[in-house]
């Protein structure tokens, strides 16, 4: 008699072995089933797999054990949804399109788009060794600040009519960014919030200050960054741009990004 095929309903964890880009492709699967999730670094960034303190197969080796041991220490973290919207010359608000995307990291539009765009053309050698500030360095040359518009309650909606030229408007759920990065220094896993860092037009001579003071997360002092939480954003630009979000392409612009609180489990070291 034929056996009837297992599905991921029928299992009791999850194993990823990868970076952002896996987790971000299975995010959608992931929530559905519901199971916890342990993650096995084994990508170019692995920024989400850092913000849960497995910077290292044997963390995670460590985390299994553990696990199998107790079971104790799984740990509810939010995730963020990026939703195209569609222009309705009949309608002020537009309305949202079917696709929304999770992701679990960050993502953004402007020059960190243009940098994930590029690194994703590296060879997975190079992507793994600085890819991304590589293609950073190489985006900055020829980019030109986007006009973003903004509409949260966090910001108090002031000017939010007006077009803001920025380099780059980021979103995240976590920390790290980028292969390290520390683009949202204050952002947690499970608090219910997205943390977002405009970076409004500024000259190239403080643009390479502001790029290394990025992985120390001290960007939040310079003049032309604005920092802020929320639940939800609609973003706006003066021309379409791409979005990227765990270092993969979701949409174009505009887009409206919400937190998604409670909605994965995910397996990390008790001691951390």
């Amino acid at each position: 008699m034929m056996g009837v095929p297992a599905t991921a309903a029928d299992a009791d964890v999850i194993l990823i072995f990868g970076g952002d880009g896996t987790i971000h492709r299975h995010l959608s699967q992931l929530v559905r089933v519901q199971r916890p999730v342990l993650v096995v670094p084994r990508g170019s960034g692995n920024d989400f797999a850092r913000a849960l303190g497995l910077r290292k197969t044997q963390h995670s080796l460590a985390a299994w054990k553990e696990f199998i041991a107790e079971g104790k220490n799984v740990r509810t973290i939010d995730l963020g949804t990026i939703t195209p919207i569609v222009e309705d010359a009949g309608a002020s608000s537009g309305s949202s399109l079917p696709g929304t995307r999770f992701f679990c990291c960050a993502g953004g539009c402007g020059l960190d788009s243009e940098a994930a765009r590029r690194a994703n053309e590296l060879p997975s050698w190079l992507r793994a060794r600085g890819g991304y500030v590589i293609s950073l360095l190489s985006a900055l040359r020829r980019f030109k600040p986007v006009g973003v518009k903004l509409e949260t309650s966090a910001r108090g909606n002031s000017n939010a009519a007006e077009y803001i030229p920025a380099m780059l408007m980021a979103f995240a759920n976590a920390p790290f960014y980028g292969g390290g990065m520390r683009l949202a220094p204050k952002a947690e896993l499970d608090d219910q919030k997205l943390d977002f860092c405009l970076v409004r037009r500024l000259s190239r001579v403080r643009l390479s200050y502001l790029f290394p003071s990025v992985y120390l997360g001290r960007h939040l002092h310079i003049r032309e960054v604005e920092y802020f939480q929320s639940e939800r954003l609609r973003l706006e630009t003066d021309r379409p741009v791409e979005v990227y979000a765990d270092g993969e392409y979701v949409c174009q612009t505009p887009i409206e990004v919400r937190v998604a609180p409670a909605a994965l489990q995910v397996i990390t070291l008790s001691t951390l």
